[in-house]
């Protein structure tokens, strides 16, 4: 990486011109289709570059209340195309939904019974929501699907069926959020259990959200196929929304790394400042391998590494890698598609220091916009 020569490791940074090509392709779906995008911060709350999300899309979506917080405070609002904030967790505390209240657009309840406890406590010009289950898995990683056995995320169709449907007074729209890293076609066919178990519940409804794990900006996604699908809700409902949070940052930005040692045991294992368990969680959560740039897989190439964390856990292992020249200690190696769910997920175990951030701009200048220090750490604690 042509910029990677003096930069202070371990360190994120954010591909603006990435994030422009995405950005470029969630506006051409709300121009196709009216529906309105927003971006989840569970999966990127880099705030600074909020000002130019909000160029391009309509809003945000909140998992509770620091996010919708942030959004509140972060997220531009215009004059003429007013962002809308909105938020959905699977209970509430009466605080939450105080202040909630008082910041989103949109609240999200999990079940009727959560609606019915604080649905008095909302303002009248909140838009009210109930997410659903249409209980359609469609992915491998059982803990990323909400459509599960026992899930807790969602209301089922049997707790719907048969109850005075006076208790859905006040709800203005459902909400779906089923997929995980997924093409339109997951989609589509989890759209057909919705509208099969709850499509006789739109009526009267001013909206419908699709949720997130859309992977829109991936190459060879199925671009048209979603754009049917939104289509189709709009049958039912005029306004339809979602909240990519992948597909924002996807494939935008790197995690820089440096290695600090070489151990010999068995096979070459370099010690990395870029630790597994801090700073790439999903490594080892999901699991799965990141991509390195001019790494191949083990073997391929004449010089093979394990690349491990600094940390104390014997697990904080990325992968094995191969390497067309053999690395040594000041090398440096960079991981991709570190934008999204890292920085949001990372930890201070072993009081292992906080990446800084950077962003390499459209014009090819590299700018730091955060570092972190011990204080950092310390504060988290008393």
């Amino acid at each position: 990486m042509k910029f990677g020569a003096s930069l202070k490791t371990p360190c994120y940074v954010i591909d603006e011109s990435g994030l422009v090509l995405n950005l470029v392709k969630l506006r051409e779906l709300e121009n196709r289709t009216g529906c309105r995008v927003l971006l989840a911060q569970k999966a990127f709350s880099a705030f600074a570059m909020y000002p130019l999300i909000a160029e391009y899309i309509s809003g945000t979506t909140a998992s509770g209340l620091f996010e919708a917080r942030l959004a509140y405070e972060e997220f531009p609002k215009e004059v003429k195309t007013a962002k809308e904030i909105h938020v959905y967790s699977p209970a509430y505390t009466h605080d939450d939904i105080r202040e909630l209240g008082r910041i989103c657009d949109v609240v999200v309840f999990n079940t009727l019974e959560q609606w019915e406890i604080h649905k008095d406590s909302l303002p009248s010009n909140v838009s009210a929501g109930l997410r659903v289950n249409p209980e359609k898995s469609t992915q491998e990683h059982a803990i990323y699907d909400p459509c599960s056995p026992f899930s807790r995320l969602g209301t089922t169709i049997a707790n719907l069926q048969g109850k005075d449907s006076s208790r859905l007074k006040g709800i203005d729209g459902l909400h779906f959020h089923t997929l995980c890293e997924q093409d339109s076609d997951a989609l589509e066919s989890t759209l057909e259990a919705f509208l099969d178990k709850f499509g006789g519940f739109l009526s009267g409804m001013k909206w419908v959200n699709l949720g997130g794990g859309h992977h829109i900006t991936r190459e060879g996604y199925d671009f048209e196929r979603l754009v049917r699908c939104v289509e189709r809700v709009k049958k039912y409902v005029p306004l339809v929304y979602i909240e990519p949070g992948e597909a924002v940052a996807l494939n935008s930005g790197w995690l820089a790394a440096s290695v600090l040692d070489i151990v010999h045991n068995g096979m070459d294992i370099a010690i990395l400042d870029a630790s597994a368990a801090c700073h790439m969680p999903d490594v080892l959560e999901m699991p799965y391998r990141p991509q390195i740039v001019d790494a191949f897989p083990a073997g391929e190439k004449p010089f093979t590494f394990r690349l491990a964390g600094n940390t104390c856990l014997a697990g904080d292992v990325i992968g094995d890698y191969s390497f067309e020249n053999r690395l040594k200690v000041g090398d440096k190696i960079f991981f991709c598609d570190m934008a999204i769910y890292s920085m949001v997920k990372n930890n201070t175990f072993n009081g292992t220091p906080l990446p800084s951030i950077a962003v390499l701009r459209c014009n090819g200048d590299l700018e730091v916009i955060k570092e972190f220090g011990y204080e950092d750490f310390k504060n988290r604690l008393s």
